[in-house]
Parts: C-alpha cells; structure tokens; sequence
C-alpha cells in the first residue's frame, strides 16, 4: 500500500518573482519595473479602443501585458502594455496558443510610460519593434499627455491632448481624439 505525500503549497508573497511581469533578454529573464495604475489603466483604455476598431471592421484583436516573442537574429520576447494584430497575421477564428510567449508579429505596439521606467530601454524596445517588422509604435506619456507615433525610427510625431491619434496604415480609419485619453482634471 502506498501513501501519497501531502504537499503544502508555498505561500504567495507580495513581491515573489512568479507573479512580477518579466521579459527574454538573450535567454536571460529579465524581470520588469511594476507599473503604475494610472499607465495600466490608460493601456487598457486604448486596447479598449483598438478593439472596438478592429472588431467593429473585422480587422483584428488588440491586448494588453501579452509577451511576444519577435522575429529578430537575436533573443527577445518583448510584452508591451498593448498592442494590436490584424487578422491579416493572426487569422480570425485562430486559436491563440496557450503558449507564455506568443509567435505573431503585432501590427501595433504600445508602450505606456511609468515612473520607473527609463528612456533608453523604452528606445531600445521602439527600434528593436521596428526592426522586428512593426508597421507603427506609440509611446504613451501620461503625466505629459502626449503621444509620440514611431512609423519608422526616422519618421516620429509627437501628439499632444489637443491632437488626434490615428492608425496610419495599420488601422485605416481609425481616429481617437486624445483629449479622451488624457480629460482634463473634473473642477474643485
């Protein structure tokens, strides 16, 4: 007769490296900075967007806090606070894989600015998305309420709250004025 050994499961701490968000870097796992909820929330708001679009025109899927793993002749998997896909690179009725790191090549990559995080990493992933295949990067600032669209690494434009962001020619069509991202703050 055997005896099955009672496990007792390891308690979960505020802080364990299983549950912080990370990234491959050369092999390694690179652990990420925590966000801030202002910039989680302002990703969800604009996948929230990107969706409407892409389902409204049968186009494709955006998602946020996803780890892709990008075409480059070096190691990377890279998780943006969103991005987008069309159906175009990922067919429609496709299962996603139940994979840690999804193969396709987003059409869209966003990245929205925390505290924490620093400048020079910030253009590392904008050149290495644009390397990759990227057709249109946005790098979100909340606190300065602006956007700077990367179509190319020489190509950039820089948003403020007064202008419309539009999806070039990954997203034709689509227009969000970014007044509704960044609203003014309500009066006292």
């Amino acid at each position: 007769m055997s005896t099955a050994e009672l496990l007792t499961p390891k308690p979960r701490l505020w802080g364990d490296s299983n549950d912080r968000d990370y990234e491959i870097v050369d092999g390694d796992r690179v652990e990420m900075p925590p966000k801030s909820v202002d910039s989680q929330v302002l990703a969800s708001d604009l996948a929230y967007h990107l969706n409407n679009y892409g389902f409204g025109k049968d186009y494709g899927i955006a998602c946020v806090n996803v780890l892709f793993k990008l075409p480059l002749n070096v190691d990377r998997n890279r998780r943006p606070d969103a991005a987008f896909i069309s159906y175009g690179r990922w067919a429609k009725n496709r299962p996603v894989p139940p994979t840690a790191s999804w193969e396709v090549l987003p059409d869209l990559f966003v990245e929205v600015v925390s505290p924490l995080d620093q400048s020079d990493e910030i253009e590392t992933k904008v050149l290495e998305y644009l390397e990759a295949g990227a057709l249109l990067v946005w790098i979100v600032y909340p606190r300065h309420k602006g956007v700077y669209v990367y179509e190319s690494p020489h190509k950039v434009c820089r948003l403020t709250r007064d202008d419309t962001l539009d999806g070039v020619v990954v997203l034709p069509g689509f227009q969000l004025p970014l007044i509704e991202l960044f609203p003014d703050p309500p009066a006292e």
